[in-house]
């Protein structure tokens, strides 16, 4: 079976490192009736009580106005796909390896398996090697 491979914009912004900081950003989005498919939230380490979110999709104006309400901003830096498929052992060598073997390396990777299914995030240094990824994942069996 072919794997699905979508493009991810991500937004994103500085939090406080404090209890409900997070939470206050999710608000918006709640309020508005978004529904997010990921959330990365971290503190930052070089800049002591705040963190940074991260998250998608923000598709349509209601999405947008929420996330401009919380203080986030699309994020120009990130270069992310967003990979599904039926989950079996190996299909995460699978992956790494055909984009290794193009010489493509990866400076984000966070995945999860829902039931059968898994879905990865993949984060790449420019623009040229996502669209190098996105073929060469496209042409995959798992």
């Amino acid at each position: 079976m072919a794997l699905k491979v979508e493009k991810v914009v991500f937004w994103s912004g500085e939090i406080e490192d404090k209890p409900g900081a997070l939470a206050k950003v999710l608000e918006h989005f709640a309020g508005a009736g978004v529904d997010l498919q990921v959330v990365l939230a971290e503190r930052n380490p070089a800049k002591a009580g705040f963190g940074s979110v991260c998250l998608a999709p923000v598709r349509g104006k209601k999405a947008m106005e929420a996330a401009k309400s919380a203080g986030l901003s699309e994020a120009t830096s990130f270069f992310v796909l967003r990979v599904e498929g039926p989950n079996k052992p190996g299909v995460g060598h699978l992956m790494t390896s055909a984009l290794a073997e193009a010489g493509i390396n990866l400076n984000l990777l966070s995945a999860a398996v829902l039931g059968k299914r898994f879905v990865v995030f993949l984060g790449f240094e420019n623009e040229s090697d996502l669209k190098k990824a996105s073929k060469i994942l496209k042409g995959l069996k798992a």
